[in-house]
């Protein structure tokens, strides 16, 4: 074959496809998968970026919806770090995080060690353990406002049966922080005990054999194998623990109520169960102060992610 002849024939193979008319080119061809992508995007923008970018813009003004918005600048960020009506709300929210956080972690590290041991019957315990978190929340306070009444609570009626003098739960600084405690920890335990159960099931089966032929008993194990290898899943649930808790707003709104100029102690006796976002809320849309309202949910959005930077540091040092 002549020279001439191997270069066609090169050149018959290396060229290109020939172009369909009417194919898309470039990036055109991405275009309806853009769309079919882009209801999502529109709706996140219009109800995701809006609202933090208009609470951030109203946070330096003043308007209660109706009068024209004017300028204040830092002022309610100053007020704001002054009000002694937040700090106290900043300070129930923390006890009530406290008293229901750790409680329900160790709970349910306990349980799912529990569920991980048994033989039959784990999918109907899973269905169990997971449907308070799927309840009304709403539904759950009203449950718990009900037996933990004053003064026909089942909890109380409990206590005189046995000869114990009745509680005023819903009355006492620590009693309503122990209610909304038990409420949240209640609802939430099971959740976590399924996520601690799917992570011992990652767990290989090998290693628990070897530290049993080493001689380490069900104890040992659990503290010298389990929990070392949740210690990533142990990290997520105390960073979700912590944002869901410093921003408990339905048990407390359902148990209290919020309107402060038909009762006034909105929160329970004292504000002892106001929380930040209670706050917040009784400030945005019963005062109608939304600039004020919206200083006071970013100032809740920094105490946030400082406790869970906090506790993400902590547990990383622990883990390293």
């Amino acid at each position: 074959m002549s020279s001439a002849g191997v270069d066609r024939g090169f050149r018959r193979v290396s060229a290109k496809p020939p172009v369909r008319a009417g194919a898309p080119r470039g990036r055109l061809r991405f275009w309806p998968q853009y769309v079919a992508v882009s209801p999502f995007f529109l709706l996140f923008a219009l109800f995701g970026l809006f609202p933090v970018g208009f609470s951030a813009w109203l946070a330096f003004h003043r308007w209660d919806g109706l009068s024209p918005v004017t300028f204040a600048g830092l002022e309610q960020f100053r007020f704001l770090a002054a009000d002694p009506t937040f700090r106290k709300a900043v300070v129930n929210t923390i006890v009530i995080w406290v008293l229901s956080t750790v409680p329900m972690l160790v709970m349910s590290l306990a349980i799912a060690a529990l569920l991980n041991s048994v033989r039959r019957f784990k999918t109907f315990y899973q269905v169990v353990l997971f449907l308070p978190s799927v309840t009304s929340i709403v539904a759950i306070a009203i449950f718990f406002k009900a037996i933990f009444n004053n003064r026909v609570g089942l909890v109380n009626q409990v206590l005189e049966g046995i000869g114990l003098p009745a509680v005023e739960w819903l009355n006492g600084w620590w009693t309503i922080k122990i209610v909304l405690a038990l409420l949240m920890t209640w609802q939430w335990v099971g959740y976590n005990a399924i996520i601690y159960f799917a992570g011992m099931q990652a767990i290989p089966g090998e290693v628990y054999e070897a530290a049993k032929l080493d001689g380490a008993g069900p104890l040992r194990a659990f503290w010298s194998i389990t929990v070392p290898m949740l210690r990533p899943v142990i990290l997520f649930t105390v960073i979700i623990s912590t944002i869901t808790g410093l921003q408990t707003f339905t048990e407390p709104q359902v148990l209290f109520g919020t309107n402060a100029a038909v009762n006034p102690n909105s929160g329970g006796p004292g504000q002892a169960g106001l929380t930040m976002v209670l706050y917040f809320y009784q400030q945005a849309f019963n005062y109608n102060n939304y600039g004020y309202g919206a200083a006071i949910a970013y100032g809740v959005l920094a105490i946030v992610g400082v406790f869970a930077l906090v506790n993400w540091r902590l547990v990383a040092r622990s883990e390293k």
